[in-house]
């Protein structure tokens, strides 16, 4: 581990191992080397059941966004399940490619224009040239790939957190994809401990309720991958 074991807010079952992964925000050798180290802890310490999670958030802001893409849309690694999760910022360039203008502005407001340019397509060009220029697959990951959200014992993953108060199954897709202050600051415990991402602090936060790992990896800090096993979890960066 880059970060020693510490205890976790939850106990998984025995032979369950989970690895969580941050905002990616297109830094796709950062990606490279932390399933890189994936591989290796697997390969050292294999276990009856282990996922790979990614909390969304792979486009946009910086880096080469279609190289993440291209990695998660490939990513399988032997003896694992893949769990990949749909972020805020996913949602936004989804539905830009269908033609919905506001969410288009939104997303090139908020980093798509990172993002079209690693594909090597303007931003003014318009939502035609955009899905000539991206990959169909890379479409389809957008479109039919990616979780709200995953249930792994008494752990709850979702982008961005849940709603205090509403039952995990009743939640709304807005919530989990972007809510902030009414989650952060809750000190109630929720049915299942949340690890999210989409607020993003220099490191990983640990608390009863909820497990942040969004560590601004495009922006001045590290790519954090939680390991959940047992009643302790470790950290992976980059």
């Amino acid at each position: 581990m880059t970060r020693a074991w510490q205890a976790a807010p939850a106990r998984l079952a025995d032979g369950v191992r989970v690895y969580a992964i941050g905002d990616v925000h297109g830094m796709a050798d950062r990606l490279a080397a932390l399933h890189g180290r994936v591989a290796a802890d697997l390969a050292a310490r294999p276990v009856a059941r282990a996922v790979v999670l990614h909390l969304g958030d792979y486009v946009d802001k910086a880096g080469s966004p279609a190289a993440v893409l291209e990695r998660i849309a490939g990513y399988a690694p032997p003896g694992a399940t893949v769990v990949n999760l749909l972020g805020n910022h996913e949602a936004m360039m989804r539905d830009a490619l269908a033609g919905d203008r506001a969410a288009a502005d939104d997303w090139l407001w908020c980093g798509g224009r990172e993002t079209l340019a690693s594909y090597g397509v303007e931003a003014g060009a318009g939502a035609e040239a955009w899905r000539t220029a991206i990959p169909a697959a890379h479409q389809a990951l957008l479109r039919d790939g990616l979780a709200l959200c995953h249930r792994e014992g008494p752990y709850f993953f979702a982008h961005a957190g849940i709603r205090p108060g509403v039952a995990l199954d009743a939640q709304s897709a807005e919530d989990l994809l972007t809510i902030r202050g009414s989650f952060l600051h809750s000190e109630v415990s929720h049915p299942a401990v949340v690890v999210h991402g989409h607020t993003a602090r220099m490191a990983a936060e640990i608390r009863h309720n909820r497990i942040n790992l969004d560590t601004a990896a495009f922006c001045g800090g590290v790519l954090s991958c939680g390991v959940l096993e047992a009643d302790r979890i470790g950290l992976l960066e980059t």
